[in-house]
């Protein structure tokens, strides 16, 4: 049987903490599927399309790499609907300190009750991307910082550029 594991996200932008989340992910299962949440409500920095590259880009070669096939979808219903949309029987999620883990341990309950089919397995952050989150990402950026340390090159190209062009933060 083939484990199929849903790494969940909006991805904006893709950071190396989510690229150290991907490094332990892929010694974990046959295929991960990064799922990029869309929220109605909420205004990312970078259309769905440009994350959906950013990922593809990003990750693809790190899952090849490790000999683990890799897709990439978007999704605007429930986490565990699209992980059982797409086969997941593992639920991925990154963990940075106690107050991540307080937040997901309530997520994983929620949708233990909802799929119990699919099993959370979190992933503690690596010690050098612990601090790393995509808002004082894109704060830092905004305000013309050097992003390079948190995100992958390309990614810090993509905000470099996008903020030139006065997109709002």
């Amino acid at each position: 049987m083939s484990r199929i594991a849903l790494y969940p996200g909006s991805f904006d932008p893709v950071t190396n903490g989510h690229l150290d989340v991907v490094r332990h992910a892929v010694a974990l299962c046959d295929k991960l599927v990064v799922a990029i949440g869309i929220h109605p409500g909420k205004k990312p920095l970078f259309t769905t399309e440009e994350r959906l590259a950013m990922v593809e880009r990003v990750f693809g070669p790190v899952a090849k790499a490790a000999g683990c096939d890799f897709g990439c979808t978007t999704y605007d219903n429930l986490t565990v609907t699209a992980a059982e949309k797409v086969g997941a029987t593992i639920m991925i999620r990154g963990l940075r300190d106690g107050t991540d883990l307080d937040y997901e341990m309530q997520i994983a309950g929620m949708n233990e009750t909802m799929a119990p089919a699919i099993h959370t397995v979190f992933l503690p952050a690596s010690v050098g991307v612990r601090p790393i989150t995509a808002t004082l990402v894109r704060q830092i950026a905004a305000m013309g910082g050097d992003v390079s340390a948190f995100v992958p090159a390309e990614v810090a190209s993509a905000l470099k550029s996008k903020f030139a062009a006065g997109s709002p933060a």
